[in-house]
């Protein structure tokens, strides 16, 4: 087993943190930190989620950190993990574990005492590192710290018994190599990940969906998402991908950075879909994204290719839909100059209502409607001129009806 020690960083030495490990360690208890956060820090990474792994049990973890004045949140029980609110903050507290049974879904656990049992239910080497809270000695007990070294994200042990374990570990590799990985993927891996795509029906659509946007997410994920492409990935679990998405994807990061605005996983999400609106409602229902979300992919595919000034597409689909369609559809000047253009401003109300054309003769009916919409066609066209212009308007377009 190699080990190494982290290097210092702001949150081994947080109060909460500190608590909630002199409340465990107390009587001979023992805990470590790990994953994220031990591989993070060696990276030099920002770390944002401290987890933490412990032999008590469940019970003994409540007890210990109540007394202590912890709050204590059953956030994962029957997996074994609590969460743990000190200082403001939250940190996951896991018993160590070993798989009993698994169908690709969901484990049946044991408790265990053995760190390195623990350390092989984990997904790849490099997540599967503990470091001391105190003297942040590492423990390595599968190679993590040479495959973190090496930019090499591999599986634990076989892959594919991994893989059996959890089929999301399919798409996680994928993430995991576009934000760790150096140079090709590591081949054995990479061939169990293929060989077991099609275990992917067997997830839950929201699963799948949040992987996907998380790998979207990334500063960059185009080779990833060519890669998935080229294995066969998105024949699984997006078959309505479109053919032209590598161009489309492209384009659309280029304008993100001239720009300068941050990713969105939707706006990139749809950039893989063809420019059908019928496609991205059938895809975002079975993929269970909210109603919001089916509303945005939604409105990118039916205005893909619209050009309109952004202001006037706002009126149509929102500031945020009209920003990201220019983003999707634009060359990167045209996209900076919507991104200004919409910057700080919503779409204003039109400053006229029924009344105002009842109050100008016109009877009350269908009429009346038709006109508000004429008169609200022609502000937007203009801009959204001042009320004194929408009054014009409608003097003109009712003296027209008129004539």
């Amino acid at each position: 087993m190699a080990v190494t020690t982290l290097p210092d960083a702001e949150w081994r030495t947080a109060p909460g943190l500190r608590r909630i490990v002199a409340a465990l360690r107390a009587d001979g208890g023992a805990v470590k930190v790990v994953g994220g956060a031990v591989r993070d820090t060696l990276l030099g990474h920002g770390v944002t989620d401290i987890d933490l792994a412990t032999p008590l049990l469940p019970d003994e973890v409540t007890r210990r950190l109540e007394a202590a004045d912890i709050k204590v949140i059953p956030t994962g029980i029957a997996h074994g993990t609590v969460t743990a609110i000190a200082s403001g903050h939250h940190h996951e507290i896991t018993t160590l574990r070993r798989d009993v049974e698994t169908d690709g879904r969901r484990a049946t656990i044991a408790f265990a005492d053995d760190w390195r049992e623990d350390a092989a239910r984990r997904d790849f080497t490099i997540n599967a590192l503990y470091a001391d809270p105190d003297s942040g000695a590492v423990d390595d007990y599968f190679g993590g710290l040479a495959d973190l070294e090496a930019g090499c994200v591999r599986f634990i042990g076989d892959a594919a018994t991994r893989i059996a374990e959890d089929h999301l570990r399919i798409l996680r590799f994928y993430r995991f190599a576009a934000r760790f990985g150096h140079g090709d993927l590591e081949p054995a891996s990479h061939a169990a990940v293929i060989a077991a795509r099609q275990s992917l029906k067997s997830l839950s659509r929201e699963r799948v969906a949040d992987e996907l946007l998380k790998i979207l997410s990334l500063p960059d994920p185009r080779g990833i998402v060519g890669q998935m492409a080229a294995d066969g990935i998105f024949e699984v679990i997006l078959p309505e991908l479109a053919g032209d998405f590598a161009a489309t994807l492209d384009r659309l990061l280029a304008n993100e950075a001239a720009a300068g605005v941050d990713p969105a996983a939707l706006r990139r999400f749809s950039a893989l879909l063809p420019a059908d609106p019928a496609v991205a409602e059938q895809v975002a229902s079975r993929l269970r994204l909210s109603t919001r979300q089916r509303k945005h992919l939604a409105a990118l595919s039916a205005h893909r290719g619209d050009l309109r000034p952004p202001r006037q597409l706002a009126h149509a689909i929102g500031v945020e839909g009209s920003r990201d369609a220019w983003l999707l559809n634009g060359d990167a000047a045209s996209a900076k100059s919507a991104v200004d253009t919409l910057a700080d401003w919503t779409v204003p109300v039109l400053p006229m209502k029924g009344g105002d054309i009842i109050a100008r003769g016109v009877t009350v009916g269908p009429e009346v409607a038709r006109l508000l919409r004429e008169i609200e066609a022609a502000w937007v066209a203009e801009d959204y001129p001042d009320a004194a212009r929408v009054a014009a308007l409608a003097d003109q377009m009712i003296g027209r009806a008129s004539d």
